[in-house]
């Protein structure tokens, strides 16, 4: 069942086609998460007999996840304004379809409901509230901006082609206890069920969608030579990240054909927000005009940025899943192919080659010494 040796996990192509055919799957997320599984459907494919299946096998809450605009459309608002639930899952008012159900708890009424969720012809008055059927709404940018079951969902049912929307149920064992993955193995052979996790899901859609655009590129004078800047705008946030390249990066520019040396910069805060006063920048830029050609790539940070006036000292920030995709995609969009990786720690990267991109050789970036801030006249006009 798994494209990978030894692994009891099946790849996300398989994951795909299993939910197109209207089969279930098992998503896992992370063990610094809920470290659970969900029966996994399309909510375009819900049965009567899937909904049972969830109730008996599954035991856990039966859930429709669905995105902001459908809900928005319907009027189901969020449960709670304020909520504090540890994974901020998104509960949204439960509901029920007016006609076609009875109690409305029986699998046959909540499939029912869920079918009318998606009609094309749904609309507020279709549904009483409270009900049986507890949707959840589902964050634009599905797992690449937040990594749980709810966005998983809907990202594999339009992966597949199918109404981006889903139907969710926790496992639980015999004893009323949470299933792990140790548990889910078993659960998933003896069920034929593909057991996925949502980690693989946000790698394969880094590899498979575009992240970034390119809005435009110019050149100008800086402390350490002639840039070439490019601003690239985030398809998911709108936000924007920097690319700082310096010389040719062709790999014949230089007589041994070395590949050029890049750094994956993410801001620094507060340090970063007056102007790329950040020590680690400045000290890997020195380094890339020592060599002479090279590229930096300065990831900005949209989804938290603290008031400027924290004094607190800056930290280097430690890179997502997210800003890797990004990073990725951006170095293949300005010309890296083969590259050496100039880094703190030496760190293994996986999955780089499914972005075109081949690492041959780190190199170390010593930590920056207390500096002065350089003129930023240049460097400001961003």
């Amino acid at each position: 069942m798994s494209t990978r040796p030894d692994s009891p996990f099946a790849s996300i192509e398989e994951a795909i086609e299993t939910i197109r055919q209207g089969r279930m799957v098992v998503v896992v997320d992370d063990e610094d998460r809920e470290n659970e599984g969900d029966l996994t459907l399309a909510a375009e494919h819900v049965s009567p007999e899937a909904i049972a299946f969830m109730a008996t096998h599954g035991r856990g809450l039966i859930c429709a996840a669905f995105e902001g605009p459908l809900l928005d459309k319907l009027q189901i608002p969020l449960m709670v304004r304020d909520n504090t639930s540890p994974f901020e899952t998104a509960f949204c008012v439960s509901v029920e379809a007016r006609e076609g159900t009875t109690t409305g708890i029986s699998a046959q009424d909540r499939s029912r409901t869920i079918e009318a969720l998606i009609a094309p012809d749904a609309k507020p008055q279709h549904f009483v509230k409270p009900g049986h059927v507890f949707p959840l709404r589902a964050r634009p940018g599905g797992v690449l901006t937040r990594t749980g079951q709810t966005e998983a969902s809907v990202d594999l049912a339009r992966l597949a082609g199918l109404h981006p929307s889903g139907v969710i149920c926790e496992i639980m064992k015999d004893d009323g206890t949470m299933a792990r993955v140790p548990d889910l193995v078993p659960f998933c052979r003896k069920h034929g069920l593909p057991l996925v996790t949502v980690a693989d899901l946000v790698a394969y859609r880094l590899r498979q969608e575009p992240l970034v655009k390119l809005l435009e590129t110019r050149t100008m004078p800086s402390l350490w030579g002639e840039l070439k800047v490019h601003r690239f705008q985030s398809l998911l946030d709108g936000g924007s990240h920097l690319a700082f390249v310096l010389g040719d990066l062709a790999p014949d520019s230089t007589p041994g054909g070395e590949p050029p040396l890049v750094r994956v910069h993410v801001e620094t805060l507060p340090d970063d927000l007056h102007g790329f006063e950040s020590g680690l920048f400045q000290k890997a830029m020195g380094v890339l005009a020592k060599e002479g050609r090279g590229a930096m790539v300065y990831l900005r940070r949209h989804a938290h940025t603290p008031g400027v006036a924290d004094e607190g000292p800056a930290q280097p920030q430690t890179m997502s899943d997210r800003d890797f995709g990004v990073g990725a995609q951006i170095l293949r969009q300005i010309g890296i192919g083969k590259m050496r990786l100039l880094s703190r720690h030496e760190t293994k990267y996986i999955g780089l080659r499914g972005f075109g991109l081949d690492l041959c050789a780190h190199v170390p970036l010593e930590p920056a010494a207390a500096h002065s801030s350089p003129d930023k006249s240049t460097l400001d006009k961003r």
